[in-house]
């Protein structure tokens, strides 16, 4: 995908940041717990983090002392990062691309939440390996919808294709995707990447209800409902509402998945 167009689809969240910090949910402790381990991160270990959004992760990782420079795109998600991560002296933010930004030092661990896909595929990962010290760790994180356990996944699937017959089943939130689809081949990806080695990727599962007002505004900062037309989106919201409703509710299973590599030492 073309630079330009992966920045307009990437920078398509800040039109909903405040509902994005709101709606969103943030990320399992185990999984923040796994990362840290893993990668020997202890209090003081420097981050740089990747695609920052409103710091819901940025928090996490300074919570347990780590510091953690945090790089957001976006002028709008990166004004609610600040605000979210004002009490912590260690979190410093730049409103830059990975691609743009200049390493001034390299970092213990490069770390990604929900947003390296979103990462210029040609040169992410050999950015990554350029930012990490030697035996540094590089850590890609998504947390994905588990379609095949819920049970309203074939009534949604019925009002995508009758609400919105043109979105494509290309991201996680559509109910007929594959929504493991958008992390890529990790294994692969990080082989063709010479400076990486030891791909793994931890998977850690849990479950949300969410109401038909609670399940629509996630949907709402979602970037391929983002970019419906206006009618359209109104059309699909209020539609995958009344099915919701219908059900008095819907129980999502999650899957949080930490993906990890280590810079070669030699």
């Amino acid at each position: 995908m073309p630079r330009g167009s992966i920045d307009e689809q990437r920078l398509a969240f800040g039109t909903v940041a405040e509902l994005y910090d709101r709606a969103r949910p943030s990320y399992p402790a185990a999984t923040i717990d796994a990362l840290c381990k893993r990668a020997q991160l202890r209090p003081g270990s420097e981050v740089l983090e990747v695609g920052a959004g409103t710091g819901k992760a940025t928090r996490l990782l300074a919570d347990r002392g780590l510091i953690v420079t945090a790089l957001e795109p976006d002028a709008a998600m990166a004004a609610i990062a600040r605000r979210n991560c004002a009490a912590h002296a260690s979190v410093e933010l730049e409103p830059l691309a990975f691609e743009d930004w200049q390493p001034r030092q390299q970092v213990r661990a490069v770390v990604s939440f929900q947003a390296w896909h979103w990462i210029e595929p040609t040169v992410r990962y050999a950015l990554a390996a350029g930012a990490l010290e030697h035996g540094g760790w590089l850590a890609a994180v998504w947390t994905f919808p588990e379609w095949a356990t819920t049970t309203l996944r074939g009534a949604l699937t019925a009002v995508y294709a009758g609400a919105a017959p043109g979105l494509a089943a290309d991201f996680p939130m559509h109910p007929a995707s594959e929504p493991t689809r958008l992390a890529g081949d990790w294994t692969a990806e990080v082989a063709a990447c010479p400076e990486l080695t030891d791909a793994h990727v931890h998977a850690h599962r849990w479950s949300a209800r969410y109401t038909a007002a609670e399940y629509r505004a996630m949907l709402e900062t979602h970037q391929d409902h983002i970019l419906l037309s206006k009618p359209e989106k109104a059309h699909l919201l209020s539609a995958v509402a009344q099915a919701i409703e219908i059900a008095g509710g819907i129980d999502l299973d999650f899957v949080t998945r930490l993906c990890m590599a280590r810079r070669a030492s030699t």
